[in-house]
């Protein structure tokens, strides 16, 4: 008999990948593929829209056709912050922007003269000022410089929806999606903020729905049930909800998301997002559920990544010399006391982080450290780490209840996916600087498409989802 599964279609900006996940939530079966960008009629790199939905069709006929394999279900995960404008028929109207594509100040200085200011704008919708990551100024953007494609529209859809939208050809809105840092929703009101209805861009947003909902598609001779997609980040947080449940020791926790960007999530945090956080790259994911989640940005992977080449070019060492550097507490210890300023903790004055604090979010302090000051390339690192945790302490802070310093009795739980977790220098410090929090690296493969699938897990999976979807190593703190 052929082994049911769920296909979860996973699209980031470079890798496009197909996963077929069985009832116990093993992958089963993946492809994938890179697409190269090609460039707008600005000549700024964007999605090549016709290989995506191309690629998309002949990898849903490929899966249909396996033998070994019955499609109960189909759900997609996608890069956020992009939108694909589609006309009446469903044909896309010009390219999908990328969502680093550079915005012309004196449209944004239009925008904000309008509906500013910045700050409270920020606020209400959750949502730093980051112009064309901000998904609705691309909107924006569009009725003012294409008017001509205004006219066309029907609908403009976040492109994990877009995904859905190819199989299904039912166009819905999502609050994953919609409600990331996005600046189209008011997380104050719960609906589409004032300068989206004045502007009458809402009649351009497809109805929301459900982020857990599925609709059946007839696809072949088969009904099969199709979700609505979901934004790649809330997804991935969703894996650790659904194996920590309600009352669990393993809640509360705060996810520390890591790669190019670590990203702290606190789904348990309900305060409302300050001005103050903002500026410092606080923003709130939404959860599947429809929940604000509160999060905070890091550039660390990126500035690791940056220092680690800086440190093979002076140590003449191969770039990735790092994963074979142990943990040393003795040399932490004298950098320590050497710099003291490199193990701060976190503090809150008047509900904020004080202000001496915040401007190390800026840059790490060892891009300019004197590399001729470290006696060895273990030296250096070690001291790299410390500079880059300590700018984690911070960040992660900013996510923490109003109060709840480092270790506060608040958060029961700290877990660290992706690269940094499988660094145990960086770990080590982690669990050194939250004694009084079970610190765990923390795995879960392919965590945005595991996701998607658990989000509809009801729609195709009769059975009850299984323990141990998330691996956890604890650390803790060395004894002083």
């Amino acid at each position: 008999m052929p082994t049911p599964v769920i296909a979860i279609f996973d699209v980031g900006k470079t890798n496009k990948k197909v996963f077929l996940f069985d009832e116990q939530y093993q992958i089963v079966w993946e492809t994938s593929t890179s697409m190269d960008e090609i460039t707008d009629e600005d000549g700024d790199p964007c999605e090549d829209l016709h290989a995506l939905t191309t690629w998309l069709a002949q990898a849903l006929e490929e899966i249909m056709a396996l033998p070994q394999f019955e499609i109960k279900a189909i759900n997609f995960s996608g890069y956020g912050a992009s939108l694909v404008n589609i006309d009446e028929q469903g044909n896309p109207i010009g390219p999908l922007s990328n969502y680093l594509k550079p915005y012309p100040a004196d449209l944004r200085q239009q925008f904000y003269t309008d509906y500013g200011p910045e700050g409270a704008l920020s606020v209400q919708t959750a949502s730093p000022a980051l112009d064309s990551l901000n998904s609705g100024l691309q909107l924006y953007r569009l009725k003012y410089e294409h008017p001509e494609r205004l006219a066309q529209l029907k609908y403009a859809l976040h492109l994990p929806q877009f995904l859905s939208f190819q199989v299904s050809r039912r166009a819905v809105a999502d609050l994953t999606s919609v409600g990331c840092h996005t600046l189209l929703w008011d997380f104050t009101q719960q609906q589409y903020h004032h300068w989206v209805i004045q502007e009458q861009l809402d009649r351009y947003q497809a109805p929301l729905v459900p982020s857990d909902s599925a609709q059946p598609v007839q696809i072949g001779q088969r009904s099969i049930p199709v979700g609505v997609g979901l934004h790649d980040s809330s997804a991935a947080l969703i894996p650790y909800l659904a194996s920590f449940e309600e009352g669990s020791d393993h809640r509360p926790f705060v996810l520390i998301s890591t790669g190019t960007w670590c990203v702290s999530m606190n789904p348990f945090n309900h305060q409302p997002l300050t001005a103050e956080e903002l500026q410092y790259d606080c923003l709130c994911y939404m959860h599947y559920k429809g929940q604000p989640v509160k999060a905070s940005r890091l550039f660390a992977g990126y500035e690791h990544e940056s220092q680690v080449k800086r440190l093979a070019t002076h140590f003449n060492v191969p770039v990735g010399y790092y994963k074979q550097v142990a943990y040393r507490a003795d040399l932490i210890r004298q950098l320590q006391d050497a710099d003291t300023g490199t193990d701060p903790t976190p503090e809150r004055e008047g509900g904020l982080l004080a202000p001496k604090l915040l401007p190390s979010l800026a840059e790490t302090r060892f891009r300019q450290r004197d590399l001729a000051l470290f006696a060895t390339y273990e030296e250096a690192y070690h001291q790299l780490m410390l500079d880059l945790v300590a700018q984690q302490l911070v960040s992660t802070a900013l996510v923490l209840p109003t109060g709840q310093t480092a270790g506060g009795p608040a958060l029961k739980n700290l877990y660290v996916d992706g690269g940094f977790g499988q660094n145990p220098i960086y770990m080590h410090l982690l669990a050194s600087a939250f004694p009084d929090v079970a610190v765990y690296a923390a795995s879960v493969p392919q965590a945005s498409a595991l996701g998607a699938a658990l989000a509809i897990h009801a729609y195709w999976n009769s059975q009850p989802v299984r323990p141990g979807l998330v691996s956890l190593r604890r650390y803790f703190p060395e004894s002083k």
